[in-house]
């Protein structure tokens, strides 16, 4: 009778999956991104919510509400939802996701849609439920979880349901995903809740430790993204920074170097470069020469900080490439998935829900 039940609930789901454009979600901590099935990527927005404080509702979601971080007055509140790459508030989540469902799911389908949305490899149980439960409240019809390294290396086009090995890194904004894949599964993976977030803090941290200048996140990013690099540069670079000096609370600014940016992210790319060296000790040998010839895939929006593969190449001695589009790599696995159904019996999925 169990069969029979999943027979029939499978063949329900796909006589209305005819009906419904299915989404694929790339869930981050910094940004989040909406694939439609037949469409592509048609979003891509911060994780951000503006709230108001009293009442609790939903002023703005996205990148309107991102322009609001450290800009709010005291009745409204700017909230990143997730934190290391999970859901840290539930129901401004929820509301999130609602709004990107709505907003890519047309008026033309009637029926709810089928979600796969990409869940980092190292959550937990109670993490994995609080994903699917948030998706069915905000109007997904079955969620079909995948683990974000597979999902990014589908994306990225790797062969990984061959006998082969495949090492793929993926640094988000919460979360930096690192796993060898063979055979359409994880061999071994490690899940270090380091990213670009941590890179962000590392800044605006520097910048009050020798400047007695106070900055935001914002200002924090654009440091790292303007002048921020894992390598020497073959020319350094400057940039004018503004904030609120802590000493007279006066707005201030001061110019800053490359070198500097560098020295102050050494902590948070040195628990990146050592999880790939735990993961490289831990893949089965002939596996490993495998990656000799092949080399390591980054993507993810921390693998665009200068340098990275050339940091990354050097302390392991595998050849590093970065994805041709890595901010999208984990959405467009997550399209491929639903495209190309065969995916899901050859990838291993994370644990039913």
């Amino acid at each position: 009778m169990g069969r029979f039940t999943q027979y029939i609930t499978k063949s329900i789901s796909s006589f209305l999956g005819r009906f419904s454009n299915d989404v694929g979600i790339d869930l981050g901590t910094a940004t989040t991104l909406v694939y439609v099935r037949g469409e592509g990527i048609i979003l891509c927005e911060p994780s951000v919510v503006a709230i108001y404080k009293n009442t609790g509702d939903v002023l703005a979601v996205g990148e309107e509400a991102k322009k609001m971080l450290g800009k709010t007055p005291g009745s409204i509140v700017a909230i990143r939802p997730l934190k290391d790459g999970v859901i840290a508030d539930f129901n401004i989540t929820e509301e999130m996701l609602r709004y990107f469902i709505k907003k890519a799911h047309s008026s033309r389908f009637p029926i709810r849609p089928r979600i796969v949305v990409a869940v980092p490899s190292g959550i937990t149980e109670v993490e994995k439920r609080a994903v699917k439960d948030s998706a069915i409240r905000a109007g997904a019809r079955e969620v079909i979880p995948v683990e974000e390294p597979i999902a990014a290396a589908i994306g990225v086009g790797l062969p990984i349901a061959e006998p082969q090995g495949n090492m793929i890194i993926d640094v988000g904004g919460g979360t930096t995903e690192i796993a060898v894949i063979s055979l359409g599964g994880i061999v071994y993976a490690r899940s270090i809740r380091v990213g670009g977030d941590e890179m962000d803090e590392a800044v605006m941290e520097h910048m009050k430790k020798n400047y007695n200048l106070m900055i935001g996140e914002r200002t924090a990013e654009e440091i790292k993204i303007k002048i921020g690099s894992a390598w020497p540069l073959d020319e350094e670079l400057m940039m004018e920074v503004r904030g609120r000096d802590l000493i007279t609370g006066l707005p201030k600014f001061t110019r800053i170097n490359s070198e500097e940016i560098r020295e102050a992210l050494q902590a948070p790319l040195r628990d990146i470069v050592e999880a790939a060296k735990v993961t490289l000790e831990r893949t089965p040998p002939e596996l490993a020469a495998d990656l000799i010839e092949r080399g390591i895939v980054l993507c993810g929006g921390g693998s665009i900080l200068k340098g990275l593969d050339k940091l990354i190449s050097e302390e392991t001695g595998l050849a590093c490439f970065i994805a041709d589009d890595p901010l999208t790599a984990v959405a467009q696995g997550t399209g491929k998935i639903l495209e190309e159904p065969k995916f899901l019996k050859k990838i291993t999925l994370v644990s039913t829900f």
